[in-house]
C-alpha cells in the first residue's frame, strides 16, 4: 500500500504550522508589551535614583541639623528603593514571562464557547502592570499563580489550558500546552507542543544551575509554599530537584514576607565552593539579590576553607567528642607561657609557682570565658601574691591591699609576665595547639582513642591550611574563648600602647568606637539570620550542625537532604545533633518522589549499588529513558590518566553540554593534566565530595573502588557520584570489586 503523504496530510500539517505561527505571534506581542513596561519602569527607577542624589546635595548650608538628616534619609530611601528595583528588572533570566492560564468560572457554570471567553492570566518572574494598573503578568509566587503549578486533570482549579512559553531571552521560541479540561475547551482553543517538562529535561547542561520556575511540579510547589515558621524538611533521592526547590522556596519567602526576611537576612549554606558557584545564579534569575550564599567552609568570617581531610581525620574532627577536647584546650595553660611569677616589692621578693598559677587560672575561668576573664585573672594573681607578702611589711606603705595591687600591676615584671601568661587567644592559635600529640593526649583523656589522637594531631600539624572540617572547630573555639571586650576611653589622648600592654583589651577612643559601631550596622552580613537554608544537610557532621545552627537561633529553617547520600559515617549522630539544636521548632516534611535528572538506565544501576549497603534507601522514580546503559571499562595498571582522557574525549562527541570527570583526590595529580590538554571548557574535573549537588550531561567516574575507600561516606559517596549524569555514564576501573553482584 502506498504510504506517501496525501494532499490532505499536507493541508493538515500546513494548518498546524499556521496556527503555531499565529499563536507564537500573539504571545510575542503580549511579551513585547511587558518588556516595554519593564523598560519604562527601569527608566523611572533611574530618574528616582538621580532625584534622590540631588535631594541630598540640595541641602542648604544654613539649615538646621535635623533638616539635613531628613533630607539625607529621604535621599537614601529613594536611592535604595530605586537601586533594588533596577537590580530586579535587570536580573539575568531566560524569559520574564513563561506561563499562561486560561480559566473558566468552574464546573457549575456553562462552558465557554470561544477561547476569548476564557479568563487569561500570564505568570512570570516579577509582577508587571500596565498604565491603568491592570496586571500584564503576575509574580510566580503570588497566590493567583498557584494553579499554574498545582492544577491537575482531577483538580483543575478552574484551569482549562495551562501554557508554558519557552523563551530565549525576550523571544518566544516555543509553546507547550496542557489541556486539563478537554470537555470544557472551546473548539477554537489550540493545544501546542509535547510537554514543557520533558523538553526542559532534555536540554544540555551548563556550568550553573538553571531555575525551574516555568516547570515546577505540584509536589515541588507544595514544599516551596510551605508555612514559613518552624523547620521545613525537603527529602528525596538524587535528581528530585531538592536544591532548586529549596532555592525557589527562599525566593517565595522573601516575596511573601519581605519585611521580615530581607531585614533579618536569608542564609543559604551548601557543601562546597564549587556547589555555591553552581547555584549562585538561581536566586538572581528569580529577582532576589539579597540572599547570602556561603559554603560550610566559609561560615566563619575571615576563613575560606576548601581543603578536605582524609576520612580518618575528618571523622574525628566532626564528632561531638571534640567539644570536650576543645574546651580543655581553651582553658589550659598557654604553651610556652611563663610558669612562675616573681615580683620585688618593699624589699621583698614574692613568687608564685606553676601550681599556684594554675589555681589562679582555674578560678578566673569559673564564671566566664578566656578572653573576658583578664580582670579576674589579674585580681587572682594580686590576691595570691598578697597572701605571700611578708607580714612585717604589711605595716608599711604597702600595708593596704589596694595600694599593694596598684604597685604590683605597675611593675614591669608583672606587666611583662601578664602579657605572656594571659594573652588574647584566637581560635586559630588554639586549634594549632592540637598538633602537639602530648598536649592533645592530655586534652583528649578518654574521649579519643590513641589512633584518633594520632590522626588528629597529624592532620593539624601537617598543613598550614585550614580544612572544611576545621571551620566548625574554629567556631566552637570562638564560643569557648569569647571575644575580648572593647573598652571605650573618653580621653582622646589616651596612651594606647600602655592600654594594650597586658595584651587583653582593645582600647578605642570615643570617635573610633562610634565609627566601628556605624560600620557594624552597615555590614552586609548579619551574625544571625531570619531564615537559614541548609542544602546537602545529610553531609553535616555534628560539629558542623552546631556551627550552622548558631547562625539562626531564632530563625525558621529549610533543611534539604537524603540520608543515602550522606558523607558523614554516622548519620544517626548527625541527626541527633541537628535535633538537639532544632527540637523546639515545629516541623513540616516533604518528600520529592521523581528523579528528573538521571536517565532511567543510569539511575537503575546507581540504585543497585546503594541497595547493597542500604536496602531501605529512598529511591525515586526516574521519568526519562535514553536507551543507553552505563558503560564500565577496565584499564591496565598505571594507565588511569589515559583511560579517563579517552572516555572524556568520547563523551564530548556524544553530548552537547558538560562532561564531569570525578576523580579521587589522590589521582587528581595524574588525571588533571591529561584533561587540561583537551582544552575544552565543557570538561570539568572534580573530587567526589565536590561533586555533591552538581550535574553534567555525561560523567566519567574514575576508580570507584578508590572513591569508596578514600572518601568519607564510602559507598554513599560513590552513589552520589554515579547520579551526577543526565545522559551518559562511563566508569573506568582497575578492578570490578565494586560492581553490584
Amino acid at each position: 500500500m502506498d504510504q506517501s503523504p496525501t494532499s490532505a496530510d499536507h493541508d493538515t500539517h500546513g494548518d498546524h504550522d499556521n496556527v503555531e505561527r499565529a499563536e507564537l505571534a500573539a504571545e510575542q506581542q503580549h511579551v513585547d508589551r511587558v518588556y516595554g513596561r519593564v523598560e519604562e519602569a527601569a527608566r523611572s527607577a533611574s530618574r528616582i535614583a538621580v532625584e534622590g542624589h540631588q535631594r541630598g546635595q540640595a541641602q542648604n548650608v544654613g539649615r538646621v541639623r535635623d533638616e539635613e538628616q531628613t533630607g539625607l534619609y529621604e535621599r537614601d530611601v529613594l536611592v535604595f528603593a530605586a537601586a533594588r528595583r533596577i537590580a530586579e528588572l535587570d536580573a539575568e533570566h531566560e524569559g520574564l514571562v513563561f506561563g499562561r492560564l486560561d480559566s473558566d468560572h468552574g464546573d457549575d457554570e456553562p462552558a465557554a464557547t470561544t477561547a476569548g471567553e476564557l479568563e487569561k492570566l500570564y505568570v512570570g518572574r516579577i509582577g508587571v502592570r500596565d498604565a491603568e494598573y491592570e496586571p500584564l503578568v503576575i509574580d510566580w509566587r503570588a497566590p493567583a499563580a498557584e494553579p499554574f503549578y498545582r492544577a491537575t486533570a482531577t483538580d483543575r482549579q478552574k484551569v482549562v489550558r495551562r501554557r508554558v512559553l519557552r523563551n530565549k531571552g525576550a523571544r518566544i521560541v516555543g509553546l507547550e500546552d496542557d489541556l486539563l479540561a478537554p470537555e470544557r475547551a472551546p473548539e477554537d482553543l489550540p493545544v501546542m507542543g509535547e510537554g514543557a517538562l520533558m523538553a526542559s529535561l532534555s536540554r544540555a547542561r551548563g556550568h550553573t544551575m538553571r531555575d525551574i520556575v516555568a516547570t515546577i511540579q505540584a509536589e515541588q510547589d507544595e514544599a516551596i509554599r510551605a508555612p514559613a515558621r518552624g523547620v521545613t524538611v525537603i527529602g528525596g533521592g538524587p535528581g528530585t530537584g531538592k536544591t532548586v526547590v529549596a532555592l525557589h522556596r527562599a525566593a517565595y519567602l522573601l516575596y511573601s514576607d519581605r519585611r521580615r526576611f530581607e531585614r533579618g537576612g536569608v542564609l543559604v549554606v551548601g557543601p562546597s565552593a564549587a556547589f555555591m558557584a553552581y547555584i549562585e545564579r538561581v536566586l538572581p534569575s528569580l529577582g532576589e539579590n539579597t540572599v547570602s550564599l556561603r559554603a560550610v567552609g566559609e561560615l566563619v568570617d575571615g576563613v575560606k576553607a576548601t581543603a578536605v581531610d582524609d576520612a580518618a581525620a575528618a571523622a574525628v574532627k566532626g564528632s561531638l567528642r571534640m567539644r570536650a577536647v576543645l574546651s580543655r584546650a581553651a582553658r589550659d595553660r598557654v604553651p610556652n607561657a611563663p610558669t612562675n611569677l616573681r615580683v620585688f616589692l618593699g624589699g621583698a621578693t614574692v613568687e608564685l609557682d606553676a601550681n599556684q598559677l594554675d589555681n589562679v587560672r582555674r578560678n578566673a575561668l569559673r564564671r566566664t570565658v578566656r578572653n573576658r576573664a583578664a580582670a579576674e585573672a589579674r585580681k587572682g594573681l594580686i590576691a595570691a601574691l598578697w597572701q605571700r607578702f611578708p607580714e612585717d611589711l604589711r605595716n608599711g606603705p604597702l600595708g593596704d591591699r589596694e595600694a599593694f595591687g596598684d604597685r604590683v600591676t605597675d611593675t614591669p615584671a608583672f606587666r611583662t609576665f601578664f602579657s605572656q601568661w594571659w594573652p588574647v587567644l584566637t581560635p586559630e592559635a588554639v586549634l594549632r595547639w592540637l598538633g602537639d600529640p602530648r598536649r592533645l593526649q592530655r586534652w583528649a583523656r578518654n574521649d579519643l582513642t590513641p589512633a584518633e589522637v594520632d590522626a588528629l594531631a597529624t592532620a593539624i600539624r601537617s598543613t598550614d591550611e585550614f580544612t572544611i572540617a576545621d571551620v566548625a572547630l574554629l567556631d566552637e573555639l570562638t564560643q569557648f574563648l569569647g571575644r575580648p571586650p572593647i573598652v571605650e576611653n573618653t580621653d582622646e589622648e589616651f596612651d594606647w600602647l600602655e592600654g594594650l600592654s597586658d595584651g587583653v583589651n582593645e582600647v578605642l577612643t570615643s570617635s573610633e568606637r562610634r565609627a566601628r559601631a556605624a560600620a557594624a550596622r552597615e555590614a552586609e552580613e548579619p551574625e544571625e539570620y531570619a531564615h537559614v537554608l541548609v542544602d546537602e544537610a545529610q553531609d553535616l557532621s555534628p560539629m558542623q550542625w552546631r556551627m550552622v545552627t548558631r547562625r539562626g537561633p531564632q530563625a525558621s529553617w529549610t533543611i534539604v537532604g537524603d540520608p543515602a547520600q550522606s558523607s558523614w559515617p554516622d548519620p544517626d549522630e548527625a541527626r541527633a545533633a541537628m535535633d538537639s539544636m532544632l527540637s523546639h521548632l515545629q516541623r513540616h516534611a516533604f518528600r520529592l518522589s521523581t528523579n528528573y535528572r538521571n536517565s532511567a538506565e543510569i539511575y537503575s544501576f546507581a540504585g543497585e549499588v546503594i541497595r547493597q549497603s542500604i536496602p531501605d534507601a529512598d529511591l525515586p522514580n526516574a521519568v526519562r529513558s535514553t536507551g543507553v546503559e552505563p558503560e564500565h571499562r577496565i584499564f591496565d595498571a598505571g594507565k588511569v590518566s589515559e583511560a579517563a582522557g579517552d572516555a572524556a574525549v568520547e563523551l564530548l562527541q556524544l553530548v552537547e553540554g558538560t562532561v564531569g570527570v570525578i576523580v579521587p583526590p589522590a589521582l587528581r595529580p595524574v588525571v588533571d593534566p591529561v584533561l587540561a590538554e583537551l582544552n575544552d571548557p565543557r570538561v570539568v574535573a572534580v573530587s567526589p565530595l565536590d561533586s555533591k549537588g552538581l550535574e553534567y550531561d555525561a560523567v566519567v567516574v574514575v576508580e570507584p573502588d578508590r572513591i569508596v575507600s578514600d572518601t568519607l561516606g564510602g559507598v554513599r559517596a560513590l552513589y552520589v557520584v554515579l547520579t551526577r549524569a543526565t545522559q551518559r555514564l562511563i566508569t573506568v576501573n582497575s578492578t570490578t570489586r565494586w560492581l553490584p553482584s
